[in-house]
This record gives structure tokens, sequence and C-alpha cells, in this order.
């Protein structure tokens, strides 16, 4: 049985080979995201999980143009953030969770944040690591993107999303059942 769910997340060795190139392409071309890390590194660490490879490819597939934006030293990991310039085209149209697309009378939108990133096997930003995003370049300056939210607020029926207009960066609240063509989300996944 594990072999059948690890070749679920495995890419031929044709994409495999082309998405490491775009990483390694995209990690030299902004090397201000990860001051002192080197390519080999982390392209070992890539190498040896499949899972997280194909989730990358995931994120890459879907245009949120992962990159790497930080190195946990306790546990050794890459930490990979979307970063296209603007909210991933492949995830827009999508309201906060499942509760929130259920709450919908009419006009439902085909898929949520929180499912769309599940089965990416990747985590929506929170509002912390968005804000660290941004100190990287200038990000969703035309579109928005969904971050977690806290409990709280998600029980009264609210969800999060930021974006950056006037050089700053913005939070928001929308119901988590509404969903807008250029509001998306940016996942994270540590390798």
């Amino acid at each position: 049985m594990n072999d059948i769910h690890s070749n679920q997340y495995e890419l031929s060795p044709d994409q495999r080979g082309g998405l490491l190139r775009a990483l390694k392409a995209r990690f030299e071309k902004n090397m201000n995201r990860h001051k002192g890390l080197e390519w080999a590194h982390v392209q070992a660490k890539l190498e040896a999980s499949a899972e997280k490879l194909w989730s990358l490819n995931e994120m890459e597939r879907t245009g949120g143009e992962p990159d790497v934006v930080g190195h946990d030293e306790k546990t050794g990991e890459y930490v990979f953030f979307d970063c296209s310039a603007e909210s991933p085209i492949g995830r827009r149209n999508v309201c906060y969770d499942r509760a929130g697309l259920e709450s919908r009378k009419e006009h439902k939108p085909e898929n949520n944040a929180f499912d769309l990133a599940a089965a990416m096997n990747v985590e929506l930003l929170t509002e912390e690591q968005y804000r660290e995003l941004q100190k990287l370049g200038d990000f969703d300056t035309k579109t928005s993107s969904w971050v977690k939210t806290p409990a709280a607020i998600r029980k009264l029926g609210g969800a999060l999303f930021c974006d950056r207009r006037f050089d700053t960066v913005f939070v928001y609240h929308n119901g988590a059942e509404s969903y807008y063509g250029a509001r998306a989300f940016r996942g994270s996944l540590r390798v």
C-alpha cells in the first residue's frame, strides 16, 4: 500500500528535471530572498523527497513560482513560499474554506483555498509569513491572497486576506464564502 501512495506524489524524470531547472534559475535570479544559502544544499534536500518535489511542482503548475525564502537552522528544512508577483492565477476564484463554499446558495466556485492547499500538501501563509514575504519584494499589487484566519474570526463567518497597495501591506476581511477573480492564496512548504 505504501508504494501506491508514494507513486501518487512522484514526478516523471522529465517533470523532475524541468522543475529543478526552473527552481534553480529562480533561486539564482533572486538571491536577495535567501542570502547565504547555496543551491547545491537545497537541491540535495529536494532530490531526497519525491513528495515535496511533487508539491513544489503543484505550486509551480498553478502559477505560484515557489522559491526559497528561509532556512530553519533547528530542523535543517528549507522554507519555500509562492513568490509570483501576483496571487497565483491557477488558484483564483476560490472561497476561503469548505464551510464557506458550502454556505453559498448560488454561484458556487469550483473549490476553496483550504482544500486546494491540502491537495497540494502545502499550507496557506499566515499573516506573519505574508508580511515576511513582502519584505522580499512587492507582491499582490493588483491582486490579493487569502491567509490563515484566526479561529475566533472564522467562527464568526469571516476570513482574512492581504495585499499590497500604496507601498503598504494591508490585512482585510471578507465573509469566508466570498471569492474574486483577483484573489487566490499563497502557499508555504518546508523541505
